[in-house]
């Protein structure tokens, strides 16, 4: 793979921090600290670098892999060869493949695959009309199987998988293919946004407006489990051919999609999810359609366990947030002091690691901080979400799991309202948010049933070492190893 091309310009993540006046930068996901050499500091210009020459590379590569930078996508020249084809599975969405090819662009490669759709005659002519190919399955194998039909037709470098109930914007794709400058990314999605429809005003249309499982963020991210953002859709996917060749796992009917980038990223491929790129997607919005795709999102999990068993994990927690969870979980005269003092030896194990920065504790009191957020918000979700009917056992024997559900059920809610995120009152938004958990929760509950295995159940103890990462999308506080690496050296706190 080529080294980051001159110009390439990568911009510290919103979570990085700068410090010890510019001698080092603390964050990622896992948290790294990186001590800069003199050099390095050099080439960073307030909180972006600019590639100019092999260091400048070395250095936008290491903040990369470390999570601790993003690639400046307006600043990015276009890709020299952005040739693509668009894969379009579809079946029986005769007004929605209509309207998605629409809004591709004139003259662009389009292969059509039809899933075996009741009305096969109509869905061609659609295709035919816009001058795609029409590719007709004999039977129905699922999105991953028409997927990798359309894409061995594939001739160009780079494939677009885009769904048929997608509306793409003029500049997502080319937008997406800047990212293919860097030769490691092998995969770029976009952000998915509500599409408005006369529909999209209900109160089940506004609530996924604001908590849609396919929108990822306002914010770019490297997307790998243990990341902020641990997994992406192929509702609009950009791919390099050469990356994929293998295609998607077609045993799989849901969850194929997480699969197939993770898939990628273990091979040591970079997958970047890119907020200025918009896709939009047309919500289910009738209330027991809706119910039923959350459940059956819930419903890839086991699958995903089998092939990925350390990323699945609903929650992932150091030894010392576990003890803090647990104290406070028991809801006795003791347990606020004993979490304080849980945090309080936390803050001092980590500041020892950070000794020689300027402020240690300080920063040791707020990576602590951060993973205790992390660990109560796991843990809420647990109760409210994955493990859900142990809950409503519990709440029958124990008011203590009746208090500590009533809490996880109401903080989260609270939390989003006061981000002014949500465009619903409060009533149905708490409403929809705990049909939304307990619809996911039944469907990995069921898959968990039918594959006879807990493996999507149970969290995961990091115990510390390097390569240890949480799978849930959270800031992790994890253990240490310290390695070198110039222009920068780097050391894992945990």
């Amino acid at each position: 793979m080529s080294p980051l091309p001159h110009g390439f310009t990568v911009a510290l993540d919103r979570h990085t921090l700068v410090v010890d006046d510019g001698r080092a930068l603390l964050g990622g996901s896992p948290t790294r600290l990186v001590r800069l050499t003199p050099r390095a500091r050099a080439l960073l210009t307030g909180r972006t670098l600019r590639v100019r020459d092999a260091a400048g590379a070395a250095l936008a590569d290491l903040l990369l892999e470390r999570g601790l930078a993003h690639p400046l996508v307006d600043a990015l020249s276009p890709h020299p060869d952005p040739r693509c084809t668009y894969v379009v599975p579809v079946r029986d969405r005769l007004r929605q493949l209509d309207r998605l090819l629409g809004s591709i662009g004139p003259g662009s490669e389009v292969i059509v695959v039809d899933d075996a759709s009741r009305d096969r005659t109509a869905i061609a002519a659609v295709a035919v009309r816009h001058g795609a190919r029409f590719v007709p399955l004999p039977v129905n194998v699922g999105p991953a199987g028409a997927r990798n039909a359309g894409l061995r037709l594939v001739r160009t470098p780079f494939v677009v998988f885009v769904d048929s109930d997608i509306v793409l914007a003029p500049d997502t794709v080319k937008t997406l293919l800047k990212h293919f400058t860097d030769t490691r990314v092998a995969i770029a999605v976009p952000r998915i946004v509500g599409l408005r429809t006369p529909r999209s005003s209900r109160w089940i249309g506004r609530y996924e407006q604001a908590r849609s499982s396919l929108d990822l963020g306002a914010h770019p991210a490297s997307v790998r489990p243990g990341s902020f953002v641990s997994w992406a859709s192929t509702a609009c996917m950009v791919a390099r051919v050469d990356a994929v060749a293998d295609g998607f796992d077609a045993r799989m009917r849901v969850g194929e999609d997480v699969d197939f980038g993770w898939r990628a990223v273990a091979r040591g491929w970079r997958l970047r999810y890119e907020p200025a790129a918009v896709a939009a997607h047309e919500h289910r919005v009738l209330l027991g359609d809706w119910f039923v795709r959350k459940a059956v999102y819930g419903s890839g999990a086991q699958p995903l366990a089998e092939r990925h068993p350390r990323a699945i994990a609903p929650a992932v927690l150091a030894p010392w947030s576990t003890a803090l969870v647990i104290a406070l979980l028991a809801q006795r005269r003791w347990s606020v002091p004993a979490a304080a003092a849980v945090c309080g030896v936390t803050t001092l194990r980590i500041a020892r690691k950070l000794e020689g920065t300027d402020h240690p504790v300080w920063l040791g009191a707020r990576l602590t901080a951060n993973g205790a957020v992390a660990a109560l918000s796991q843990t809420g979700a647990l109760l409210t979400r994955h493990w859900w009917p142990l809950t409503a056992l519990g709440c029958v024997v124990s008011r203590r799991v009746r208090r500590a559900a009533s809490v996880a059920a109401v903080a989260d809610i609270v939390l989003e309202l006061g981000r002014g995120r949500v465009g619903l009152d409060p009533v149905r938004y708490g409403v929809a948010r705990r049909l939304d958990d307990l619809a996911y929760g039944a469907g990995v509950w069921f898959s968990a049933a039918r594959g006879r295995s807990l493996a999507a159940l149970r969290p995961r103890l990091l115990l510390g070492g390097r390569g240890q990462r949480p799978a849930a999308s959270r800031r992790s506080v994890a253990s240490s190893s310290a390695g070198r690496s110039e222009p920068g050296s780097s050391s894992h706190i945990s």
